[in-house]
This record gives C-alpha cells, sequence and structure tokens, in this order.
C-alpha cells in the first residue's frame, strides 16, 4: 500500500517539475531539459531527479548546478502543487542512460561488423586452391 501511495508521489513530483521547469525557471543554465524519472526515498525526505540535457548548450554539469539552485523554488512549488506538508529535499542527478546504451550499441555493432570480417575472410581461406594442398 505505501508503495503504491510512494509511486504515485513520485509520478506526481515527475509532472510537477517538469511543468515547472519548463515554464518557470529562469536560469539560462537550466535550458531544456527532460525529466526522466523520480526516486523517493522511503521516508520521503529526499527526492532524486534525474534529468537529461535536450540540446543543452551548457554540460551537463552546469545544467545540475542551475537545477540545484532554482532547487529551493522547485521544492517550494512541488509542495504547494501537491499540498504536501513536507516536500522532499530535491537532489538533481543526470541520467546517462542514453549515452551508456548509445555506447553499448556501438560495441555490438563494432564486434558483429569484426566478427563477420573474420567469417568472410575464412571464408576466402576455404575457397582458395591452395587451401586444397594442405
Amino acid at each position: 500500500m505505501a508503495e503504491a501511495r510512494t509511486r504515485r508521489i513520485e509520478a506526481q513530483i515527475h509532472r510537477v517539475l517538469s511543468e515547472v521547469i519548463a515554464r518557470e525557471v529562469k536560469d539560462p543554465r537550466v535550458g531544456n531539459v527532460t525529466i526522466t524519472g523520480v526516486s523517493l526515498a522511503p521516508d520521503m525526505g529526499v527526492a532524486r531527479v534525474f534529468f537529461t540535457p535536450f540540446a543543452a548548450r551548457h554540460p551537463s554539469e552546469e545544467v545540475r548546478v542551475g537545477l540545484t539552485h532554482a532547487g529551493g523554488f522547485l521544492r517550494g512549488e512541488v509542495g504547494r502543487r501537491l499540498g504536501l506538508r513536507h516536500a522532499p529535499r530535491l537532489e538533481f542527478l543526470v541520467d546517462d542512460t542514453a549515452d551508456r546504451a548509445a555506447r553499448l550499441t556501438g560495441l555490438i555493432d563494432r564486434a558483429v561488423t569484426g566478427d563477420r570480417a573474420s567469417h568472410a575472410a575464412g571464408d576466402l581461406a576455404a575457397d582458395s586452391p591452395d587451401a586444397d594442398e594442405s
């Protein structure tokens, strides 16, 4: 029961932060940010907010600093809009899942290409006339 409530509050925090960051945060370091997830601590004292800078003009760390700087305002808005007596402290973390997935995909593609090349070289060696003399 408590887990369902936590998930519901996480979803609501996600929705509120996405809206407020897009429309009301004026910090130029933040720019376009996609909130990818919210993880609420069991005691609901801290919410980890995962984000990805979208077409960012600033490095991810600078965007994180901008969000942290706006954290007090964002926390107040979350509490006010959700009617929470105690709004959780917000921790902003860069979500690098997409970057890691792209890196893994590149590694897999290179391995497959190398495997195909070695197979092709093996097939050519088997077809050569010198292969029959061995």
